[in-house]
């Protein structure tokens, strides 16, 4: 039986495999919400921790920009009564507290578990216009470099990685992030779906960071 973890659990979970997150944290109060913004530093993203409730902006459950302690402690109440409305039965763990990362070339790093021939990992052009676009290349696991940075010419992403209009992103760190993937995934034959949209790659040298994180359980055994 399958799984998702709450995307805190899944973010530490990449981030232990080197893959850059933005930072988060858990607030179980408004008190704890308008205090973990202010540490985290004005204006941060808030939204929903819940395995329940993966899809959190259709539920109204993502607020971008909050930008003071009073905001936060509102914004936390709004997000819970979202929540219950959307799903009653959902078990919420909390609100998260998250920096507010700035923009960069919105990518996606996925995976999906074939039932013939197990993971394969895909690379793309992300954001929430990822389904429309369907701009990406595939591998199975394990990846090389080579095969990372086959996957990224295959894709019209690569045309803006490299500079079509005028800013040449980290496609050197975007590769490194595939094959860490790659090698959490051979790590853990339990992961049955993976998803980091958008992944925020950056002008070169400045590297990048995923924003949002999906990642489904399968059983260990399979």
């Amino acid at each position: 039986m399958s799984k998702f973890l709450n995307e805190l659990e899944a973010k530490e979970l990449l981030s232990a495999y080197g893959i850059p997150m933005a930072s988060s944290q858990l607030a179980k109060t408004k008190e704890e919400a308008g205090k973990m913004a202010k540490e985290t530093g004005f204006p941060v993203v808030m939204k929903v921790l819940s395995a329940d409730i993966q899809h959190k902006t259709d539920a109204g459950c993502v607020f971008i920009g909050v930008k003071t302690q009073e905001e936060a402690e509102s914004v936390f109440e709004t997000i819970l009564e979202h929540a219950h409305t959307y799903n009653p039965k959902a078990v919420i763990d909390g609100v998260l507290i998250q920096e507010m990362a700035p923009a960069g070339l919105e990518v996606i790093v996925g995976m999906k578990k074939d039932p013939q021939f197990g993971p394969v990992i895909l690379v793309g052009s992300g954001g929430i216009f990822v389904e429309v676009f369907q701009d990406v290349s595939m591998r199975l696991v394990p990846l090389t470099p080579q095969d990372a940075k086959e996957m990224l010419q295959e894709t019209k992403l690569y045309q803006m990685i490299q500079g079509a209009r005028g800013a040449v992103y980290d496609e050197v760190v975007l590769v490194d992030i595939l094959l860490k993937v790659s090698e959490l995934l051979r790590q853990r034959p339990d992961i049955e779906e993976l998803d980091i949209n958008p992944l925020f790659l950056y002008e070169k040298g400045k590297g990048a960071k995923g924003v949002d994180a999906l990642i489904r359980l399968g059983d260990k055994t399979k």
